[in-house]
């Protein structure tokens, strides 16, 4: 959706970056990134004569990763100005020519090299995402579960990539139909059922709803495969058959154990996480 959904202040070394939510992602006032990252008492102009050094040097113009949006000014009023989502801000930095943004462009050159070395290596990529979850406190009996969903995971978008269905968009919806067959919500009315705003649904699932997540998606794989299934429409009926599966499951195990596996618990508040109750 274009319009502004939430509009935040972030705070980097002292210095406020406005920050705002639009189609999904965050997008950041340059303004303010040029002027945590600068001496500059004038930043509008710093960013100025920097579009045109930059123009000049490289041929490259820094308007064209950038957006205009109304953000709050000192004032309380609303003004548009120049903003750029995650990706582009970091492209904004490489171009910054001051000492401060320098640590920002070694971990650039780091995060990239890393990156080589994982499509080298795809092996590295999974043993850095079981030390993020580690670093972050999560038990070793979940993590398992948890990598062998992105496992899943993957192997369904594939499968999804190979039949006419590659936008995000559509994924999204297919996703829900899974989602809502395995645990009757969709994935945003499980996020709200957690109290989760942009955090990862799965990063705060327990054990057995990662299990039933798993189930539903290994299901619609197979049924995709075995039907041969082509375009949206086909995936779609996978969809719902392969979530019924794990819906199915899942009531069974509610019947006999007289406990929801649909839950409100997960890992907030604050970095590190808090084990949840095994069901």
């Amino acid at each position: 959706m274009a319009e502004q959904m939430e509009t935040k202040i972030a705070v980097f070394k002292g210095k406020k970056i406005r920050r705002s939510i639009q189609d999904n992602e965050w997008c950041f006032s340059v303004v303010d990134i040029i002027a945590a990252l600068t001496d500059s008492n004038k930043p509008r102009d710093y960013w100025y004569r920097m579009k045109k050094r930059e123009q000049q040097s490289s041929g490259v113009d820094l308007s064209t990763f950038c957006r205009q949006l109304k953000l709050p000014s000192s004032d309380g009023k609303m003004y548009k100005t120049d903003v750029v989502n995650t990706e582009n801000a970091f492209r904004i930095i490489q171009s910054i020519p001051s000492p401060k943004a320098e640590p920002f462009k070694r971990w650039l050159a780091k995060v990239g090299y890393e990156r080589i070395q994982e499509i080298e290596d795809p092996e590295l990529a999974t043993k850095r995402s079981r030390a993020i979850y580690k670093a972050k406190g999560y038990p070793d009996d979940w993590i398992e579960k948890r990598m062998r969903s992105i496992a899943i995971r993957e192997e369904l978008t594939d499968e999804w990539k190979d039949r006419a269905v590659s936008e995000q968009r559509d994924y999204a919806i297919l996703t829900a139909e899974i989602s809502k067959a395995a645990f009757g919500v969709t994935p945003s009315e499980y996020k709200k059922l957690k109290g989760l705003k942009r955090q990862n649904l799965r990063d705060h699932m327990n054990d057995l709803e990662l299990i039933f997540s798993m189930l539903g998606e290994a299901a619609t794989t197979e049924i995709t495969r075995t039907r041969d299934a082509q375009g949206f429409d086909e995936n779609k009926q996978a969809a719902v058959e392969g979530g019924s599966v794990a819906g199915t499951a899942r009531k069974e195990l509610e019947a006999k154990s007289g406990r929801k596996v649909v839950s409100k618990e997960n890992y907030l508040p604050g970095e590190t996480v808090k084990k949840l109750p095994k069901k």
